[in-house]
């Protein structure tokens, strides 16, 4: 057997999109898919939305490219803007979730190095997190599935149950740097942190002079009804990474932090060829010139609620099937009872009911529709969703 050209570690399904309008895919055979996957909770405003088109396209004419040697006004700008609307007083631009993850890790061990503590290495992580598939970001989970077969590891880190904060507390020594976690876990099953659990990580990072790492690539930037989703804790990081939604499909990311954390991070300690260039600050700004107009995330959150409302209304008649809904804003999970599994499940509703979701874990069927769906597309939903229920037949266990 030949080997591909394009090289076969996804196990890539039938659909083969060749164009994309607002909420919906279209496929090279022309059919059409509502899509509630939204390219892994990227295309946040959509396809093809005009704004960011635009944007892309005029400064595709103008520069695209030139190096971080020179001078960056296009990344001052959104850097500043993203600076004035969070936390953080310093943005590192990249082109990827996992790669603001690396500069993360950098980050907490540089500051603690600079403080004099080069001893503090150790991040604390969560059980079922997802990173980003980098050696570094794969370190930071215990899941086997990403990391069989790729050891030796980054050293460093260390692993406790999530939402269990006594046994990450009970993790913490004179080697800790601080902690990284999932505000919401996207991957691992689309759970949210508790109150208790997530306010309890930064009262620990306070009382013992560590950092506070969120990752908010899945959801941050609108996706929970909130700007960020630590928004709804009453609490910041000292380090946040963000992706996904930040371009709308424009290869983007950005790790933000306190100028305190930041630190360490001077002139030679890090850098990208590719990130921040002129052509994805523009897509960048053009994605908050949306977002951040009057009511946007708290459009996303009344839409959060009739769409979360809508899935739990029809859970009943599915008993057989469906367990509950996890998540928050326009961040949800179906959670499928056994015998079913979400994967196939995902790929019953794709197949026949031209409805696109993602898998996730504990037995999740995710729900990551664009933040501007209206009451039709929540209608239409709703009405695939049962079709699907009615007509998905588990697997037998044989």
């Amino acid at each position: 057997m030949s080997t591909p050209a394009l090289m076969p570690v996804y196990p890539r399904c039938d659909v083969r999109p060749v164009r994309g309008e607002g909420c919906y895919l279209i496929g090279e055979r022309g059919e059409r898919y509502l899509d509630f996957a939204a390219g892994i909770a990227v295309n946040a405003l959509g396809h093809g939305h005009p704004h960011v088109t635009k944007a892309i396209a005029d400064q595709a004419a103008t520069l695209m490219h030139v190096s971080n040697l020179y001078g960056s006004p296009q990344g001052e700008a959104l850097a500043q803007r993203i600076v004035d609307n969070c936390f953080a007083d310093t943005v590192f631009f990249t082109n990827s979730g996992t790669e603001a993850v690396e500069c993360a890790i950098k980050m907490a061990r540089r500051y603690h190095f600079v403080n004099d503590n080069p001893q503090r290495t150790r991040i604390i992580t969560f059980n079922n997190a997802f990173h980003g598939r980098t050696l570094g970001a794969i370190s930071a989970t215990n899941q086997a599935k990403m990391r069989d077969g790729f050891e030796p590891l980054l050293p460093g880190f260390a692993y406790a149950p999530f939402n269990d904060l006594d046994a990450a507390l009970a993790l913490i020594d004179d080697q800790t740097a601080g902690f990284m976690v999932e505000t919401v876990q996207g991957e691992g099953g689309m759970t949210a942190g508790t109150p208790e659990f997530i306010q309890g990580l930064r009262k620990a990072c306070d009382d013992h002079g560590l950092l506070l790492i969120l990752d908010e690539i899945q959801c941050g930037y609108g996706r929970t009804g909130k700007f960020f989703a630590h928004e709804h804790y009453g609490i910041a990081p000292d380090i946040m990474t963000i992706a996904k939604g930040i371009g709308n499909g424009f290869p983007l990311g950005a790790c933000v932090a306190t100028a305190e954390a930041a630190k360490g991070m001077v002139f030679g300690t890090h850098g990208s060829t590719y990130g921040g260039n002129p052509l994805a600050m523009a897509a960048g700004m053009a994605v908050l010139d949306v977002m951040l107009e009057s009511g946007f995330f708290e459009q996303v959150a009344k839409t959060g609620e009739r769409l979360r409302a809508s899935i739990e209304q029809l859970l009943p008649n599915y008993d057989h099937l469906f367990e509950e809904v996890r998540g928050k804003g326009l961040m949800l999970g179906i959670k499928l009872k056994e015998p079913a599994v979400a994967r196939d499940f995902v790929a019953h509703l794709r197949d026949h009911h031209g409805l696109l979701s993602v898998a996730a874990g504990e037995n999740v069927c995710r729900i990551l529709p664009p933040l501007v769906i209206g009451d039709d597309h929540i209608a239409e939903c709703i009405e695939k969703l049962s079709a699907g229920a009615r007509s998905y037949v588990p697997p037998s266990g044989d």
